[in-house]
């Protein structure tokens, strides 16, 4: 679904990323860990048009979509998620939902006044996708509550599901466990397991909790210094000498520390 050929990214004199290659295949979830300062965020960032590669190609579904502004991905069925959840406080869940498709028939005071019937139709359409995704989320008990009052896992399941209101080729999570509890962080794996398992989906997220990455992703990306340092399954992650050493600088004798409950590095 998406290759990242030769990318690298440079501010100044520093290397954020450096020649990295890598392939994201359709229907997985690709796990992204990393150390402070590997490059997790700015890789993102690249994949996601936020910032222009210094070098090398991004391809997107067969197509290379380097430079590609983020709206152009959008419109490609890239999506992404964020750390700190970007949701409209003042409205309603089902209107954040609601608020997602583009293009639609209302956003045009024209339409309002000569099509009010097709305007009224699509909108009726779009409530219905909503209040399905709200039933799929099994959130439908804050359905009408503002966006701003949500607890921090609440509002990373709306976050997850603006995604579902368009047809996305593929997301790109960045830390949905941050600041989750447990509980809801349980549910939000739930989600994105049927999204890939029933829907298809292709997930690809940067996350520190290396229980919830194990649970969902394979395969793991490791990257350290702005480069790949390895690319296998969580098990695999959790004893190479290589990860151990960029996360603690010690030996083999200290891998049991990336295990349960452990959060690997801080965002990078």
């Amino acid at each position: 679904m998406i290759e990242i050929k030769a990318v690298s990214k440079h501010f100044g004199g520093l290397k954020a990323v450096d020649n990295v290659t890598l392939t994201i295949n359709k229907g997985s979830i690709t796990g992204l860990v990393g150390p402070n300062g590997a490059g997790k965020s700015t890789l993102f960032n690249l994949i996601a048009g936020l910032y222009p590669p210094s070098s090398g190609q991004i391809v997107l579904d067969g197509e290379n979509v380097t430079g590609m502004q983020p709206y152009q991905l959008f419109a490609k069925g890239l999506l992404r998620t964020f750390q700190i959840a970007h949701e409209f406080s003042s409205m309603t869940v089902l209107e954040n939902l609601m608020m997602v498709p583009d293009r639609q028939l209302g956003e045009s005071l024209i339409n309002t006044w000569l099509h009010r019937s097709k305007v009224r139709a699509q909108e009726e359409q779009v409530r219905a996708k909503a209040e399905e995704v709200i039933k799929f989320l099994k959130i439908s008990h804050v359905q009408y509550e503002r966006a701003g009052n949500l607890s921090g896992g609440q509002k990373k399941l709306l976050e997850l599901g603006r995604t579902m209101m368009v047809d996305a080729k593929v997301v790109l999570l960045d830390e949905v466990g941050a600041g989750v509890n447990r509980t809801l962080l349980g549910e939000i794996g739930d989600a994105i397991l049927r999204l890939n398992q029933e829907r298809g989906y292709t997930f690809c997220m940067i996350e520190h909790d290396i229980d919830f990455i194990a649970r969902l992703c394979n395969p793991v990306v490791v990257l350290a210094e702005g480069k790949l340092l390895m690319q296998g399954t969580a098990e695999q992650m959790r004893n190479d000498e290589r990860v151990i050493e960029a996360y603690l600088g010690r030996g083999l004798k200290n891998r049991a520390t990336i295990g349960t409950g452990v959060t690997a590095g801080a965002k990078a």
